[in-house]
């Protein structure tokens, strides 16, 4: 067995699936009505959909997981998410770790924690 993909809720699939483009260069693989699964393995699901099948109702920013991406140029990185979008909500702002390791976290536009970090 082996872990196929990390699906994640979105209110508005395509602007999230712009969103995860613009930063972190991942493409559309496949389009199936209310589930897009972009390179890398990542799934967006739309609310309405995760919210028939769960009968529940969805929690953003509840910092119950996140998405960590790893990036060199993490001060590049940072230039372009505060280009592309200026609105984002940080968890924390660049900041280094004391093992040496940089790192920010935001929320994506529905609340969903991403981390990037350079490589370890």
């Amino acid at each position: 067995m082996k872990l196929k993909n990390v699906l994640i809720v979105v209110k508005d699939i395509e602007r999230s699936r712009q969103f995860y483009h613009d930063l972190f260069g991942l493409d559309l693989i496949l389009d199936n009505d209310g589930n897009m699964i972009l390179t890398e393995g990542l799934v967006l699901q739309d609310e309405k959909i995760w919210k028939e099948f769960l009968g529940r109702e969805i929690i953003p920013r509840n910092n119950g997981a996140e998405l960590y991406f790893e990036e060199t140029d993490i001060e590049g990185f940072v230039q372009k998410l505060e280009n592309y979008y200026p609105e984002v909500q940080y968890v924390n702002r660049l900041m280094t770790h004391s093992w040496g390791q940089k790192v920010v976290r935001f929320y994506d536009p529905d609340g969903n924690l991403i981390e990037v970090g350079t490589p370890m």
